[in-house]
């Protein structure tokens, strides 16, 4: 089963510095039918814009993910963490026990990300942060995992789940694929840019496809498009 999400549908609000938008339930937004998708807890699309951000909070006991879409994000915590992620590069924040952190976009235009939350496997760890560049071109065509807790995918980042945050790039006409290990599991694919099909379900840049009982999704690029696609536990 694969629904549909249109980024229309979407929750969010504009706060000026921030337009966001919310694939599940979170801040103001409260839609009982949209909380979570599995361990899939928060899915956000930001534009942040230039000399703002967001000032020093805390997180506990979740894996956050942060996919640079353009621009870039700047990132220092309370461990002494600092950093700069770039379009196209990934971050990932375990909040473990507890952390404060603050994000600032420090450039001259706008900065996009997508913030990806997914519930940990366990709790008492210590709290970590980490950023990693993926060049486009290593996942031109094919699905790489930028982000996982699931053995085999060494050059990952590492989360305390069992899921996988992967990305993709696709030139017009182009397909993939990928495979589930099970029908158990829980998919969520997000065109950051293009129109792609999927199993036969057209979505447009935003737009969100929660995806169950398929053990594989096959994808045709209808534009140039770039995808994150989320596979955790249900």
């Amino acid at each position: 089963m694969i629904e549909r999400r249109p980024f229309a549908s979407l929750g969010g609000a504009n706060h000026g510095w921030l337009d966001t938008k919310h694939h599940f339930s979170f801040a103001q937004y409260q839609d009982p039918t949209r909380v979570h998708w599995g361990a899939l807890r928060v899915w956000n699309d930001d534009t942040i814009q230039s000399g703002t951000g967001f000032p020093l909070h805390p997180h506990a006991d979740m894996e956050i993910i942060t996919y640079v879409r353009e621009g870039a994000i700047t990132h220092q915590d309370s461990l002494g963490n600092q950093g700069r992620t770039v379009a196209g590069d990934v971050q990932v924040m375990s909040a473990g026990t507890g952390i404060r952190h603050a994000e600032y976009n420090l450039e001259p235009g706008i900065t996009r990300i997508f913030q990806i939350w997914i519930f940990p496997e366990r709790r008492g760890d210590a709290p970590s942060w980490g950023t990693k560049p993926f060049p486009k071109r290593e996942r031109s065509g094919q699905f790489v995992a930028l982000a996982s807790g699931i053995e085999g995918d060494g050059d990952a980042l590492p989360i305390r789940t069992s899921a996988r945050v992967l990305g993709a790039t696709l030139k017009a006409g182009e397909t993939a694929e990928y495979r589930f290990t099970d029908t158990t599991r829980h998919g969520y694919l997000v065109p950051a840019t293009g129109k792609v099909e999927i199993n036969g379900v057209i979505l447009d840049a935003g737009d969100g496809a929660a995806i169950t009982d398929e053990s594989v999704i096959h994808l045709t690029a209808l534009t140039e498009a770039e995808l994150v696609l989320v596979d955790a536990a249900g």
